[in-house]
């Protein structure tokens, strides 16, 4: 157990990282992260309200539908990454990342009351819900369809419908994950979250994981992590996040840092994001000490499925192509490495035909 964000959380289990890790791309696992933040938008000016704060095209989704969007500051930097969900109740259903739970519930509620203040309907509710992920191709969609009614077959990957899994009504199953494999995270009331674990993990299939296998897998599927590769003075630019933000709000340049991040896009950012790989057993820095600076890596681990070191980074731009060779230092020694393309192993999201 590890102290994370004012939790305590589960690093590994008794099968350890390599055996936790690989077992989630052959078959499947559980992960508790009810350490995240769950917040629902009511009002009928919700979708104002959230478009006022990130840099995605909330108005546009469909009901049951979400979207990964930044949560930007008036210098375009990324205060957070999260998720938001469109869901087919008539409110939004907001995942945020722990670390940043204070600060983003902090705006949200400021906002909030600025908004109330001039008539308009909004307000929060912080969900007390906890949140299982079940992720691992092919085995989740077999596990999780023997206690649905629902046709899992039909949910599409970032899409969410609310139903009773394996018995526990109210349950909101969203086809999303960290791990770069099919995969649902289940928002389940608290008081029966023990219950349906326990249920999952009477499946042969299903082993429970913890936060080491969750940041290596979702490494080597390309996927930043908040306050390493990504924070407050990286914009989505810089980031190559710039797909987060629609047509219509690129045109109507109405989220906080517009100006900044739509000023970098016709410029050209000087640093860029890049991949690394390398072989040897050393190990990179789980948390970089160094500011995101050109050549600077900001995560990296061995990975499991590759039998290689894997990196994620800042590079200059002119050397960010695929195939560049450099050199990376971990723990004052040499490696040669090269840039390569992200993500590092395939991911496996699911879309309904």
């Amino acid at each position: 157990m590890v102290p994370f964000a004012g939790w305590s959380l589960p690093l590994h289990y008794g099968q350890g990282h390599l055996q936790s890790h690989l077992h989630t791309r052959r078959h499947c696992s559980l992960f508790d992260v009810s350490h995240m933040l769950q917040t629902l938008v009511y009002g009928r000016d919700r979708i104002r309200f959230m478009e006022s704060l990130v840099v995605g095209d909330i108005a546009e989704l469909k009901p049951g539908q979400g979207t990964l969007t930044l949560l930007t500051n008036e210098k375009g930097g990324i205060t957070d990454d999260l998720i938001v969900t469109n869901t087919s109740e008539n409110h939004l259903y907001v995942v945020s990342n722990a670390a940043c739970a204070d600060k983003d519930l902090a705006i949200l509620r400021d906002r909030a009351a600025q908004l109330q203040a001039t008539g308009s309907d909004v307000h929060l509710e912080v969900s007390d819900n906890a949140l299982l992920a079940l992720q691992g191709s092919p085995s989740m969609a077999r596990v999780l369809q023997a206690g649905l009614s629902d046709d899992l077959a039909k949910l599409s990957f970032m899409n969410s419908i609310t139903t009773t899994v394996f018995g526990v009504p109210g349950c909101r199953v969203t086809r999303c994950g960290y791990t770069g494999e099919d995969g649902v995270e289940i928002s389940v009331p608290a008081g029966r979250a023990v219950e349906l674990a326990e249920q999952l993990l009477g499946v042969p299939d299903v082993w429970l994981a913890g936060l080491a296998a969750r940041d290596s897998l979702r490494l080597e599927a390309g996927l930043c992590l908040y306050g390493n590769d990504i924070d407050e003075t990286v914009t989505p630019a810089e980031a190559g996040l710039m797909w987060t933000l629609g047509k219509r709000r690129r045109a109507a340049m109405d989220f906080p840092g517009a100006a900044v991040i739509m000023a970098q896009v016709k410029e050209k950012p000087r640093r860029r994001p890049a991949a690394m790989a390398w072989a040897g057993a050393d190990q990179p820095p789980l948390t970089s000490p160094y500011p995101h600076i050109p050549g600077t890596v900001t995560s990296g681990c061995p990975s499991p499925c590759l039998g290689k070191n894997i990196a994620m980074g800042y590079v200059e731009a002119a050397h960010s192509r695929a195939g560049t060779e450099l050199t990376v230092e971990v723990r004052k020694k040499q490696h040669p490495a090269v840039i390569t393309k992200m993500p590092f192993v395939p991911t496996q999201y699911y879309m309904a035909k």
